[in-house]
């Protein structure tokens, strides 16, 4: 077994407010019916993986994604996953936001009564921390800002390169390291959705029972 793990680090499926582009972390809009075929999907794409540990975000809509995907049992809530803090910009979209503020930049600029970057970047340290305590394949069943920075913090960048790792809901990701280096962090695999569009598409279109 590899002292190291390898973190499969996969995206809530999609929710209304998710379409919407709405800023999305305290509250917790259910999996629209297409976000709960996506984690259905994802049991398939995931099912020759054995994980060590599933840890999975507060977040109802993170914890609806991890059990349609079944991959409950077993699993850990860890708060460290949650979405960031928006405080005041909670619910409301990019275009919005930027009526008021026109350069105002998440990775930069943080939320007002939320969360800074600099305090995103401090808790995902220490998730990191408590990640490469562990062993084996991990899940993380989380949202879309916390890993891009997420990302960003496992290579040492600073907390603003996570805009470059954008994530689209009931992605798969995957973090691991360097064979001839095993101190040296590497994205193995980023974003990936169509495995799971894919197989979302076919079981909304099968035809039922008869």
């Amino acid at each position: 077994m590899n002292a190291l793990p390898t973190i499969y680090l996969i995206r809530h499926g999609e929710t209304a407010w998710s379409l919407e582009g709405k800023h999305t972390g305290s509250s917790d809009p259910p999996l629209t019916a297409h976000g709960e075929a996506q984690a259905r999907a994802l049991a398939w794409r995931l099912i020759e993986v054995e994980f060590s540990h599933v840890l999975v975000s507060p977040r109802l809509r993170a914890q609806r994604t991890c059990e349609l995907a079944e991959l409950a049992s077993g699993s850990e809530t860890e708060q460290k996953l949650a979405e960031w803090n928006y405080g005041d910009y909670e619910g409301r979209r990019l275009a919005e936001i930027r009526k008021e503020r026109p350069n105002w930049n998440i990775w930069q600029d943080g939320c007002p009564h939320g969360e800074s970057p600099s305090e995103l970047s401090a808790r995902v340290d220490r998730l990191i921390t408590h990640l490469i305590s562990m062993h084996g394949n991990v899940a993380l069943f989380c949202h879309g800002h916390l890993g891009s920075a997420l990302a960003a913090r496992w290579l040492g960048l600073h907390i603003s390169a996570g805009q470059h790792f954008p994530l689209q809901p009931a992605s798969l990701s995957v973090l691991g390291h360097s064979a001839d280096h095993q101190h040296k962090r590497l994205i193995e695999l980023w974003n990936e959705t169509e495995v799971v569009a894919r197989a979302a598409e076919e079981a909304e279109t099968a035809p039922g029972p008869t």
